[in-house]
């Protein structure tokens, strides 16, 4: 059996017990209750942790053999240019699409000021942590200054993915520029780390299906469908921005940039894509995206390494989508008329903090708590979305992973391979 069936048949699993007991009102039972502290628990964190255990190592292995291995800094040049150029326009389109079904039917207008009320003191302390996090974020150029580390075993060890991706850059490009026997083992021995890292991925995600069973058991046990019941016009309005700019902007991108075929992608795509929706992390899935861009698309290894590599933490369309959807509502729920002018600032700053967002799950919120002070919204209003935050997590990540493939296949095209791989044309 394909392992994104078993996950599949987990996550339905894991989904139909959780909600049976939620349903059932035995959540604070005292045997479920010990399920979840002993069992379920511990399962999905050892997955996650075992995964994010690589993320560091396989990030920096990743990138600096995908740069290395362009040969020249010319062919490197082209590849992040179109990345870049890619990476802009999507996401721009994303925002726009979240904005626009935002001001469309305005979701926040019709929510229930007793109910919001109740939610955000529910999840006051939750917000409390995320709006205190998003201050120590810095804004305007130390954002800029904080990508270059003055430490980079410090920035590894404090997960700061965008350091580690930048000294990552400049190793490979390093090691493009140094002509000698030396740096050629260097990149040998950093490609056995690379290949380590799959192998024990590989060893890894035999776990996926109990872990994703288990980790959906938690959710739906706890929350049920209660709170995305009492915000559904926003969970809505931003699973409908999702769907559309999944289903249209991918398909169109893919076949007319691309040259493959929408349906061909989707279905080579799958296994990524069920283990983003499992997992919320685009780093927990960068193992599984450079598997599926390897062996289903097929894509050119060197291409397709530093694309989604380096769309894990800056090509994140979803999370710019989600992030300005995010923002207006809460707008609307607190009569804040945002202008013209403020809307636009929020889909740029929605853009730029696309990138900066840790591709881990719940990893945007601070920079929502960011953009809400920008533009007068009051930041503990992030307590409003918490109960229903998981789900929309999982779905903005799909379209997070689902554009790095796309963005491959788009910057693959017509760019061959030094090992022979076909390009995409020959998938249409």
């Amino acid at each position: 059996m394909a392992l994104h069936t078993k996950m599949l048949i987990g996550f339905v699993l894991g989904l139909g017990a959780g909600l049976a007991v939620h349903w059932s009102g035995g959540a604070h039972l005292a045997w479920v209750e010990w399920l979840m502290q002993w069992v379920t628990q511990p399962v999905g964190k050892i997955f996650l942790r075992l995964l994010f255990m690589l993320v560091i190592p396989l990030l920096f292995s990743a990138l600096v053999v995908g740069i290395a291995e362009m040969g020249d800094l010319r062919s490197l040049g082209r590849v992040g240019w179109k990345t870049l150029a890619f990476t802009l326009c999507v996401s721009s389109i994303a925002v726009i699409i979240g904005i626009s079904l935002v001001n469309l039917f305005k979701p926040g207008a019709g929510v229930d000021p007793a109910v919001a009320q109740q939610l955000l003191s529910d999840a006051s302390e939750n917000a409390q942590k995320i709006v205190a996090s998003s201050a120590t974020q810095g804004s305007g150029i130390d954002l800029l200054l904080n990508i270059v580390p003055t430490n980079v075993i410090r920035a590894a060890a404090d997960n700061d993915i965008l350091a580690v991706m930048f000294f990552a850059l400049i190793f490979g490009i390093g090691i493009v520029l140094t002509r000698s026997p030396l740096a050629q083992k260097t990149k040998d021995v950093v490609e056995g780390v690379f290949e380590i890292c799959m192998t024990l991925i590989h060893l890894v995600i035999r776990l996926a299906p109990y872990a994703v069973a288990c980790l959906v058991f938690n959710l739906a046990a706890a929350f049920g469908w209660e709170l995305l019941t009492k915000l559904a016009g926003y969970v809505g309005v931003a699973l409908l921005a999702m769907a559309i700019h999944f289903f249209i902007v991918y398909s169109i991108s893919v076949r007319w940039l691309g040259g493959m075929s929408p349906i061909a992608f989707f279905r080579g795509s799958q296994e990524a894509i069920v283990m983003a929706f499992s997992t919320a992390s685009s780093n927990a899935t960068l193992p599984t995206a450079l598997k599926v861009a390897d062996e289903e698309l097929k894509l050119p290894r060197k291409v397709a390494r530093f694309v989604l590599t380096v769309g894990a933490t800056a090509n994140q369309n979803g999370t710019a989508l989600f992030e300005g959807v995010t923002v207006l509502f809460l707008a609307q729920f607190f009569n804040i008329d945002l202008s013209l002018t403020q809307q636009v600032v929020v889909m740029l700053v929605c853009i730029l903090g696309g990138v900066g967002t840790a591709g881990v799950p719940a990893g945007s919120l601070p920079v929502i708590a960011m953009i809400c002070g920008m533009v007068g919204v009051p930041a503990e209003g992030i307590g409003l979305i918490l109960g229903v935050d998981r789900l929309l997590d999982m779905c903005r990540t799909t379209l997070n992973v689902t554009g790095d493939l796309a963005a491959a296949v788009v910057v693959s095209n017509g760019s061959g391979d030094a090992d022979g791989v076909a390009s995409t044309q020959t998938q249409t």
